[in-house]
C-alpha cells in the first residue's frame, strides 16, 4: 500500500502535468492569435511571459463591451468616440471586432475621451456611446460640452454653475455686469484654476474681489468651446426663427429649433437664460436688458458655421436677436 508521502508526491505531479497542459494550450491560443507559426521547438517561457500580460490586459475591455445589454448600447444622450490615430506599445485587440491590431506605428485608433481601441476601419462602424473618463479630460476650457458634463456625470459644465452661482450670490445689482470686462490675467487665472483643480477652484470674494472677472471667466468659457452652446447644426434654424415677424410663429420656431440641441447643451442654455432674466430683473441697478445682453452673448452662445465672411456679419443683428428672444420668453420656452 502506497505511503501517504508518494500519494501526496504522484498528486503534486499530476497538478503539475495539468498545469503545463494548460500553459501550453494558452500558449498555442496566443500564438494563433498572434499568427505565428510554432515550429517543434517551442519558445522559452520568458519569451510567452510578456505577450501574456499584454494580451490579457486586452481582455477586460473586450468582456466589457461583448456583455453590454442592448439597452445600455443606446444611451439616452448620444455621444460621439474622439478617435485619433494612435500607436500601441506591445499586441492590442480591436475592441469592436475582437480581432489583433497588426502593424509596429498606428496600428489603429484610440478615443481621446474614453480610451476606447479600434481598427481605423472599424471607427465608423462604432455607436455612438463614448463614456468621457476623467482619467483622459486634460483640460476644462476647450473642452467639448458633452464630454466634460459625461466625465463628471453632471447636467451642466462646472463652470457654468459655480460662476452663476457666484455672480448671483454678490453680483447680480453690479452696474455693468457682463458689459465691463474684468482684467485680463485675473481672468485668465481663473480659467488656469478650473483646468487644474476643476471644481476645487476658488472664485469667491476673498480671491477675486471684482465680480466682472468670474463674469469674464465665465463668457471665455462658452467662447473657448469647440461647439458653441447653439451647436452648428441647429444654428440655422436659429437664425431663421428670429427673421420671423409673426410672435407665435417665431415662438414655435424656436421651440423646434431648440429641440435640435443635444441635452447638455440644452440645459446649459435653459440654466444660462434664466440666469440672464435674473439679471434683467435687476436692470435698475446694473442697467443690463434683455437687448445690451443679446449684444453681449449672441456672438458668445452661437457662431456660424462655415459660412462667408458677408453672410457671417449680416448674422451678428440676428444672434443678438436670438439671445433676447431666448431671455424674454425663458419661462415659456424652456
Amino acid at each position: 500500500m502506497p505511503s501517504r508521502e508518494s500519494y501526496e508526491v504522484n498528486k503534486e505531479e499530476k497538478h503539475l502535468v495539468q498545469k503545463a497542459k494548460r500553459e501550453a494550450n494558452q500558449e498555442d491560443i496566443l500564438a494563433a492569435a498572434l499568427g505565428m507559426r510554432m515550429g517543434p521547438q517551442k519558445p522559452s517561457a520568458t519569451f510567452w511571459q510578456p505577450l501574456k500580460l499584454f494580451a490579457y490586459s486586452q481582455l477586460t475591455s473586450l468582456v466589457r463591451r461583448a456583455t453590454l445589454k442592448e439597452s445600455d448600447r443606446t444611451p439616452k444622450s448620444e455621444k460621439v468616440h474622439n478617435f485619433k490615430v494612435h500607436t500601441f506599445r506591445g499586441p492590442h485587440w480591436c475592441e469592436h471586432c475582437a480581432s489583433f491590431m497588426w502593424g509596429l506605428m498606428a496600428q489603429g485608433v484610440k478615443c481621446a475621451d474614453c480610451g476606447l481601441n479600434v481598427h481605423k476601419q472599424c471607427s465608423s462602424l462604432v455607436p455612438n456611446d463614448c463614456k468621457p473618463d476623467m482619467r483622459h479630460i486634460r483640460k476644462v476650457y476647450s473642452c467639448d460640452l458633452t464630454t466634460l458634463v459625461k466625465a463628471y456625470n453632471t447636467a451642466r459644465p462646472m463652470v457654468v454653475d459655480m460662476c452663476i452661482r457666484e455672480i448671483e450670490s454678490r453680483g447680480l445689482k453690479s452696474e455693468g455686469l457682463y458689459r465691463i470686462s474684468g482684467f485680463s490675467d485675473s481672468v485668465e487665472e481663473v480659467k488656469m484654476g478650473f483646468d487644474k483643480d476643476g471644481e476645487n477652484t476658488d472664485i469667491s470674494v476673498n480671491a477675486y474681489e471684482d465680480i466682472n472677472i468670474i463674469a469674464g471667466a465665465l463668457k471665455l468659457y462658452l467662447r473657448d468651446l469647440p461647439v458653441p452652446v447653439i451647436s452648428y447644426d441647429a444654428y440655422p434654424r436659429f437664425i431663421e426663427a428670429a427673421k420671423l415677424a409673426d410672435p407665435e410663429k417665431k415662438l414655435e420656431a424656436f421651440r423646434e429649433a431648440l429641440a435640435l440641441l443635444p441635452q447638455s447643451h440644452s440645459e446649459t442654455l435653459k440654466y444660462l437664460m434664466a440666469h440672464l432674466k435674473r439679471v434683467t430683473q435687476n436692470e435698475k441697478f446694473n442697467l443690463m436688458n434683455a437687448e445690451n445682453l443679446g449684444i453681449v452673448f449672441g456672438p458668445t452662445l452661437m457662431r456660424a458655421p462655415n459660412l462667408d465672411a458677408v453672410t457671417a456679419l449680416n448674422d451678428i443683428r440676428y444672434q443678438r436677436q436670438v439671445v433676447e428672444v431666448l431671455i424674454k420668453n425663458e419661462e415659456v420656452l424652456f
